[in-house]
């Protein structure tokens, strides 16, 4: 009977204590300087952005690549992996039974019995259950699940970070792609302006208005803008195959929605308080990863303490197979295993010493992923702010730059400027143009740039596996 209490105290005194330190959430000094209402400034952050363009062939792109971008299907996989490794730390809590059954048929040897001639055969049957428990009197085992279980959600945070990545890569591509279509018509619109103006210039050439050097000139300058057409086309296929990439399908022409000029830039507030920005997915999986290496700090000091092992058999044996279910066939055991450390040379020391130091690296990591986190969000706030100015300037530019054209052609034609002049308002208005494209290309990338540094709830909302990663969290709590 003391056995048996022995063994209840070990059962019961298993909860009671928990080896290593409790996580600690690291004190984070932010900005407390707000210019919006927190209200406002959720709302904002949890918006679908990329709906805001108004463009419906970007929204079914990242649908799309949401259902087959490669990367986040192996998110995906990766949080399956991570949940088993999880269920297998949990069952470490628990009993662990086996099934178990033999059968030997045996002769005894006649070196060992001594009775020469009257050998006979035997059986030896046996049917019954196995259990083995580790007791987890110090925590150790439970510092093993939190820590497993914190890998699991950083895997989750890793998906996140990955959806987050993903749809902001399919808005900057796709952008970028309606940059390079506007660049390449006005590339086009272009030649075809000098191809005009090269015939005049050879008409006036030919009937003695005009010299040779006017033709050269713009002979030079029609080519040069014509052995841009190839490079924009090439970059423009390049584009479309680095998109098809991020869709999850071989390389194809894309479809096209707005143009870059008619596509609303998203509204963001100026500013946004702190606590939302550290909810981004890069932070908190730096956090989880500091929860786990907490965790593991005991999980390793726990190697220090001696394991406490209950055992167990039960079922059915006999030398007979006809009497192994017959009355008194039944055996059962029950007993304790204690196993302690008494010299390991400094291993578990080490153990505890590499333990220790990856957990201060993952606090640092955290640290850093929250400093990195607002500054990306500072750079693109700035960065929206000052390409809205910049595009301001170079549509005013480009409205300069277009008299500039305009009079110069009237200077010529009445002969007061030799057609220099106009190849060269027709170069910087070219120019201008495409100046003033990448402007509102830029204009968008910042406010993109600016979405992805707030790592909004929209999260949440757009990735298909978040219901099936909670409900299995759910269930393994």
């Amino acid at each position: 009977m003391n056995k048996y209490w022995l063994c209840a105290a070990l059962t019961v005194l298993s909860g009671c204590f928990r080896v290593g330190p409790d996580y600690e959430k690291p004190r984070v000094d932010t900005p407390r300087q707000w210019r919006f209402q927190i209200a406002e400034a959720q709302q904002t952050a949890d918006l679908p952005w990329w709906r805001q363009l108004n463009d419906p062939v970007l929204n079914d792109l990242v649908e799309q690549a949401l259902r087959n971008n490669l990367d986040l299907k192996i998110a995906i996989a990766n949080i399956e992996q991570y949940r088993g490794l999880y269920r297998t730390t949990r069952a470490n809590l628990f009993p662990q039974i086996s099934g178990q059954a033999g059968y030997d048929r045996r002769q005894a040897s006649a070196g060992q019995t001594g009775a020469a001639n009257t050998l006979s055969d035997s059986d030896f049957a046996q049917l019954g259950v196995s259990m083995l428990w580790e007791l987890d009197v110090w925590g150790q085992l439970r510092r093993a699940k939190e820590a497993a279980f914190a890998d699991l959600l950083a895997q989750k945070y890793i998906r996140d970070a990955v959806v987050l990545t993903l749809v902001s890569a399919i808005a900057q591509t796709y952008i970028d792609l309606r940059a390079l279509d506007d660049q390449l018509t006005i590339t086009r619109q272009t030649v075809d302006t000098l191809t005009e103006e090269n015939r005049i210039a050879k008409t006036r050439f030919e009937a003695g208005y005009a010299s040779e050097i006017e033709v050269s000139q713009s002979n030079s300058e029609l080519e040069r803008r014509r052995a841009q057409i190839p490079l924009y086309e090439q970059q423009i296929a390049q584009t479309e195959h680095t998109l098809s990439l991020l869709l999850g399908q071989s390389p194809a022409t894309i479809s096209r929605g707005l143009p870059l000029g008619d596509m609303q830039i998203p509204k963001v507030p100026a500013g946004l308080p702190s606590d939302l920005l550290l909810r981004r997915p890069d932070i908190q999986q730096a956090e989880q990863n500091l929860i786990s290496a907490n965790a593991r700090i005991g999980v390793a000091r726990g190697e220090y303490f001696p394991k406490v092992q209950l055992t167990g058999d039960l079922g059915q044996a006999s030398l007979e197979i006809a009497s192994l279910f017959a009355p008194g066939a039944n055996y059962w055991t029950i007993g304790t295993r204690l196993l302690g450390p008494i010299f390991t040379a400094g291993k578990i020391a080490g153990q505890v010493q590499t333990a220790e130091a990856a957990q201060q690296a993952a606090l640092a990591g955290y640290q850093k992923a929250i400093l990195t986190g607002f500054r990306e969000f500072e750079d693109a706030l700035i960065a929206r702010t000052k390409s809205d100015e910049r595009q301001a300037m170079q549509g005013q530019r480009v409205t300069a730059l277009k008299n500039y054209l305009h009079l110069s052609h009237l200077r010529f034609d009445e002969g007061y400027t030799p057609y220099l002049e106009v190849l060269d308002a027709l170069r910087q208005y070219y120019e201008g143009q495409i100046e003033w494209v990448q402007a509102k290309n830029d204009r968008l990338s910042a406010a993109i740039q600016l979405y992805r540094a707030m790592g909004g709830g929209w999260l949440i909302q757009e990735s298909d596996d978040v219901p099936k990663l909670e409900q299995g969290m759910a269930l393994f709590p």
